[in-house]
C-alpha cells in the first residue's frame, strides 16, 4: 500500500508524539511509533506503557488501510531535515518494509507488526468531564510545576494537583519549601472534585499545546485520565494519594509588606545569588525605610554582595532568611510588574504576590524562611 504526507507535518506530529517515549523501555516495541492508515487519515500513537499520545494526520493520498510499528528515532531522523514537500510511503505488508519516496531521493525503513503494541485503555463509563480552556490549564502549570518536589518518597507532591471546586479551580504544587496556589475563577464547574496531575504529564503539555488549541476536555476517574484537544489525546496513570492541605500553611495575617520592581528585584538576586552559599543558598532579607537590603555571604570563601532595592514599606524593621534561588525562581515565574513580599514574623513562611493580581485570578508564592547566623 501506499500513502502519500506532508513531510512537515508528519514530523511535526511525530516530534510531539516523541515526547512520552523513554530511552529504556521494557518492551522493545515502544522505541516505535504506532502508525494506523485509515480513512485518509494517519493516526499516530507513542507510549512508555503508562503514557500514550495519540494523534492524527491528514494525508494527501492513500491507497488501502494498514497498520504498522516503525522505529522513531530512524523516522524521525530521515525526514527531519527535508523541506517541505508531498513525502509517499510505500509499505510492503510481506517484509514490514517502508520505503520513502521524496523530491531528492529515497531511504528504506525495516517496519515491525503492529500486534505486540499494548494500546491503551479506555477511561471507565463514569469518569469526571472538565473543560476549560487551554489557557487557564496552561497558566497553572507554568506557576506551579516548578514548585513540585523530585523526592519520589513523597510522590503525591511530585505533581501539580488540580482542584476543583463548583465556582472556581484552584491549581497547587509543593515541595515543602515552597509552595504555589493559583485560583481561577474563570472557569464554572458547579461541581468538587480533583486530581494529581503528574509532573512529566504537565510537562508534556505544557510543551505540546500552542495557540491553535484553544479548549482541554479532561476525562478523568479514580486512576487514570485523557486530556483530549483538537489536536491530540494524551492518556496517563494519575498520581494516587491525598494532596497535603495547602492551604493549613499560608499565614493569614501579615503585617510587614512591601511592594519592588520585579526587574530590579531579578537582578539584584542574580547578582546575590553568585555569592550565597552553594550548599544552603541562604539569603539575608532586611526590610526598614523603603528599603529592601538582600545579603549574600559565602564564608567558607569569604565572600559577600549586598544589593539595596528601593520599595514601599513604612513598617518596623524585619529580618527574614529565604534561598536566594527560590526566591528568584519565584520572582521570574510572576510576570507582573511589581510583586510583594508579605511577612509575619523571621521563623514564619513568606508569602509573595503579584502587586495587581490577574483578573478573576489570585496567584499566590509561598516560601518557607531559613534561620539566619546572627
Amino acid at each position: 500500500m501506499k500513502f502519500t504526507v506532508s513531510s512537515s507535518a508528519l514530523y511535526s506530529h511525530l516530534s510531539a508524539a516523541s515526547k512520552v517515549m523513554v530511552a529504556k523501555n521494557s518492551m522493545p516495541i515502544l522505541d516505535c511509533f504506532l502508525l494506523n492508515l485509515r480513512d485518509n487519515k494517519a493516526t499516530i500513537t507513542a507510549s512508555d506503557s503508562e503514557k500514550y499520545f495519540v494523534t492524527s494526520i491528514d494525508l494527501i493520498d492513500m491507497t488501502e488501510n494498514a497498520m504498522f510499528c516503525v522505529p522513531a528515532k530512524t523516522i524521525m531522523e530521515s525526514i527531519k531535515e527535508l523541506a517541505e514537500q508531498p513525502i509517499t510511503f510505500e509499505y510492503i505488508p510481506d517484509n514490514h518494509e517502508l520505503i520513502g519516496f521524496h523530491q531528492s531521493g529515497t531511504f528504506s525503513i525495516m517496519s515491525q507488526d503492529a500486534e505486540p503494541f499494548p494500546l491503551q485503555q479506555d477511561i471507565s463509563a463514569d469518569a469526571t468531564t472538565l473543560n476549560l480552556p487551554a489557557e487557564v490549564l496552561l497558566n497553572g502549570i507554568n506557576r506551579c510545576l516548578f514548585a513540585t518536589a523530585n523526592d519520589e518518597i513523597r510522590l503525591v507532591m511530585t505533581g501539580v494537583f488540580i482542584d476543583i471546586k463548583p465556582d472556581h479551580i484552584v491549581f497547587a504544587g509543593t515541595d515543602g519549601r515552597k509552595l504555589v496556589r493559583n485560583i481561577n475563577r474563570n472557569v464554572q464547574t458547579g461541581f468538587e472534585s480533583g486530581f494529581i496531575l503528574p509532573k512529566k504529564v504537565a510537562s508534556i503539555i505544557k510543551s505540546v499545546i500552542n495557540k491553535d488549541v484553544s479548549e482541554i476536555t479532561l476525562h478523568f476517574d479514580a486512576e487514570k485520565a485523557v486530556i483530549q484537544t483538537s489536536k491530540f489525546e494524551l492518556y496517563f496513570r494519575l498520581i494516587e494519594g491525598r494532596y497535603p492541605n495547602y492551604n493549613a500553611v499560608i499565614p493569614t495575617s501579615n503585617p510587614f509588606q512591601a511592594t519592588v520592581d520585579r526587574s530590579a528585584l531579578i537582578g539584584a538576586l542574580k547578582r546575590v545569588s553568585v555569592f550565597c552559599n552553594q550548599s544552603s543558598g541562604l539569603m539575608k532579607v532586611h526590610l526598614e525605610n523603603n528599603l529592601m537590603k538582600l545579603t549574600g555571604q559565602d564564608n567558607d570563601y569569604a565572600t559577600s554582595a549586598e544589593e539595596n532595592l528601593y520599595c514601599e514599606y513604612n513598617n518596623s524593621p524585619i529580618s527574614v532568611g529565604f534561598s536566594c534561588q527560590f526566591m528568584l525562581e519565584i520572582a521570574t515565574i510572576l510576570d507582573n510588574e511589581n510583586l510583594t513580599l508579605q511577612l509575619a514574623d523571621p521563623s514564619r513562611p513568606g508569602v509573595i504576590v503579584p502587586a495587581e493580581q490577574p483578573e478573576n485570578e489570585e496567584v499566590l508564592m509561598l516560601l518557607m524562611p531559613m534561620m539566619l547566623n546572627e
